[in-house]
């Protein structure tokens, strides 16, 4: 069973920057991938970012230049840095990890003011 914590989210002016960080518990040593989603109010869970056992990245074309996911695999932690925000990524932000199963977070909230 793996299990993941969010941390990191909170209040910040527009061009601020937040890192949040994703922390897993259990066996993750067969993940195929890692990611960040996102789902603002009245909207649908969207990808922000993910990267592959094999370190590839992929970011949504909303964040690309100003977010930027890594990985420690020593402490088994995604981390999400997100420079330049702007008051739309204002979400609540998931980390995902897929392995044979499916695993979400509970999500940490992150609210850019104008």
């Amino acid at each position: 069973q793996v299990q993941l914590v969010e941390s990191g989210g909170g209040l910040v002016q527009a061009g601020g920057s937040l890192r949040l960080s994703c922390a897993a518990s259990g066996s993750i040593f067969n993940f195929n991938a890692m990611g960040w989603y996102r789902q603002a109010p009245g909207k649908q869970r969207e990808l922000v970012a993910i990267i592959t056992s094999a370190g590839s990245t992929t970011y949504a074309d909303s964040v690309k230049g100003r977010f930027s996911i890594s990985r420690d695999d020593a402490k088994n932690t995604m981390y999400l840095q997100m420079n330049s925000l702007k008051p739309e990524d204002t979400a609540v932000y998931y980390c995902r990890i897929i392995t044979v199963n499916d695993y979400w977070g509970q999500g940490t909230q992150v609210t850019v003011s104008s």
